[in-house]
């Protein structure tokens, strides 16, 4: 077989693990903070404000949206956090 050689795939370069670790890191602080603004609001409004469909699934969308630009801005902190623990070297 002349010609056929085996090519083994670049590695990821370091820049780009770190873009893709950020992401992912602000992608989990935008749930985790959805969820909290979530339950912060069924605490807060209980039953008496149990609004119809549409309502509850603006808010939803509210409560995403408010979470996914708190994370991208360092929010609560928590990417920032996981960021550095998994920097770390065992």
């Amino acid at each position: 077989m002349q010609g056929a050689r085996a090519e083994t795939p670049a590695a990821p370069n370091a820049s780009d693990d770190r873009a893709a670790l950020e992401k992912a890191a602000k992608a989990f602080e935008a749930v985790f903070t959805r969820q909290l603004l979530s339950s912060m609001r069924q605490a807060s409004l209980g039953e008496e404000i149990s609004g119809s469909s549409g309502l509850d699934q603006f808010r939803e969308m509210q409560d995403a949206h408010m979470a996914e630009g708190l994370a991208s801005k360092g929010g609560l902190g928590i990417a920032e956090l996981i960021l550095q623990q998994l920097d770390r070297k065992p």
